[in-house]
């Protein structure tokens, strides 16, 4: 079931990937894909990019709601 899953998400994948290995470590090193949703420019701090760096602090509230709750879990 687990690999139905992935196969379903990673259906609309393209493209390739260069990885870099050396000593047990992968790197990626360049990507490139026909249907990339990476786009720098609404990545950006910019004006132009349409994020507003007030964002970062709600995802950051979220993302840090899982380690309150395991250092409560852990003072038990």
């Amino acid at each position: 079931m687990r690999q139905v899953a992935m196969d379903t998400a990673a259906a609309g994948v393209t493209g390739t990937a260069r990885l870099k290995l050396f000593k047990g470590n992968c790197t990626v090193v360049g990507r490139k894909a026909a249907k990339s949703l990476y786009n720098p420019h609404a990545a950006s701090f910019e004006a132009a990019g349409g994020y507003d760096q007030g964002d970062a602090s709600g995802f950051i509230k979220l993302n840090a709601l899982r380690l309150r709750q395991r250092a409560l879990v852990n003072r038990k």
